[in-house]
């Protein structure tokens, strides 16, 4: 009985940390997207919500700048110039996707954990627009303010 005690209290905290990276709540208002400046393309970066790895949040790279970080339960966006583009996440492993943007084109990527040998690989994915959509309704932002 004393083990199962003795339990308790880190069972709580666990759930305590998977509160703090949950998706948005119900009584959260939606964030409002600023529009997309003519000649420019908007990429998202998403992370459905997932306990497991939850404190593995590297930095998300596009094109070797830093624009975000891989937070689970979140999104953060940035817009750029039509142009090849190169989106890198590393912990142990770098992984990679690269895509073609266009001026007044959306891009989705989703960053996942996977079990690695020290700590989780993150890894992005390029997602179809209406996935990536459907994703960003139900999470939170995590980006910079406006």
């Amino acid at each position: 009985m004393r083990s199962k005690i003795g339990a308790l209290p880190l069972l709580l905290v666990g759930f305590l940390l998977a509160s703090c990276a949950s998706p948005r709540g119900l009584d959260e208002p939606a964030f409002q997207m600023p529009p997309l400046k003519p000649g420019l393309g908007r990429v998202y970066f998403t992370r459905p919500g997932e306990f497991v790895g939850s404190a593995v949040q590297p930095e998300i790279r596009m094109n070797n700048e830093v624009v975000g970080r891989s937070v689970p339960g979140g999104f953060t966006f940035v817009d750029r110039p039509p142009g090849k583009y190169v989106v890198t996440t590393a912990t142990e492993v770098e992984n990679a996707v690269s895509f073609q943007l266009s001026a007044g084109e959306s891009k989705y990527i989703k960053t996942a954990v996977t079990p690695g040998i020290l700590v989780g690989h993150v890894t992005p994915t390029l997602e179809f627009p209406e996935q990536g959509q459907s994703d960003i309704n139900r999470l939170r932002y995590v980006g910079p303010k406006f």
